[in-house]
């Protein structure tokens, strides 16, 4: 729907609290890094509970490669990150939540799919190391991970599907502008028709730091 000529992002009805409930018994063990028990979880009950994160990919004018990394509080619809980069190591997926916590604190969960910069031994040993626990959803089960998929969806048709890109450098500005304005400015009908930054301002919690590429 829409408001004020805005899109309205439709979404946690009690149907898609009880699919959230349902998939998460299916969450899977990924190495010798088992994700933290969570009962009947059926969804992020506060600030820092979950966060989500994965990739969605793009191309300069002249084909340059970017990979972007999202990374978004479950609870709130805030995304705390954009980070474009031509390509992403584990390293670099360390890196960026390392400033993340120190900016947001850190997160009891961690949701992603199974991709290698996510299982990576060094990510999953550093998580480890800072009391995070994943959780890996079953591979090729994207809608597992439906707060970041559907922010996705809305990044791709409202910025990337609308912005010619002629470097990573205006892709970077052009990126985190639009980042800002989903945050700031973007009505949610399942937070009252309020932002990310206004509904997670009501529970009094640091909120809309920017991470520096």
């Amino acid at each position: 729907g829409t408001q004020e000529g805005r899109t309205v992002v439709r979404s946690g009805d009690s149907a898609g609290r009880q699919q959230t409930k349902e998939l998460t018994h299916k969450v899977r063990q990924v190495g010798n890094f088992h994700p933290r028990p969570i009962g009947d979880f059926s969804g992020a009950v506060d600030t820092n509970h979950v966060w989500s994160y994965d990739f969605i990919e793009d191309r300069t004018a002249k084909g340059g490669r970017l990979r972007i990394l999202s990374v978004m509080d479950e609870y709130h619809r805030e995304c705390l990150t954009l980070r474009a980069e031509p390509s992403f190591s584990a390293r670099k997926v360390i890196e960026t939540l390392r400033l993340l916590f120190l900016l947001r604190g850190r997160p009891e969960h961690l949701k992603s799919d199974n991709g290698p910069e996510f299982i990576a031994k060094a990510v999953r040993q550093w998580l480890r190391e800072q009391g995070v626990g994943p959780i890996y959803i079953e591979p090729g089960s994207p809608w597992q991970n439906g707060t970041v998929e559907s922010f996705h969806a809305t990044f791709r048709q409202e910025c990337l599907n609308a912005e010619v890109f002629a470097n990573g450098r205006e892709a970077r500005q052009v990126i985190e502008d639009w980042r800002d304005y989903y945050n700031n400015e973007r009505l949610h009908s399942s937070l009252g028709y309020k932002t990310p930054v206004e509904f997670a301002a009501q529970f009094n919690k640091p909120t809309e730091l920017v991470l520096s590429s």
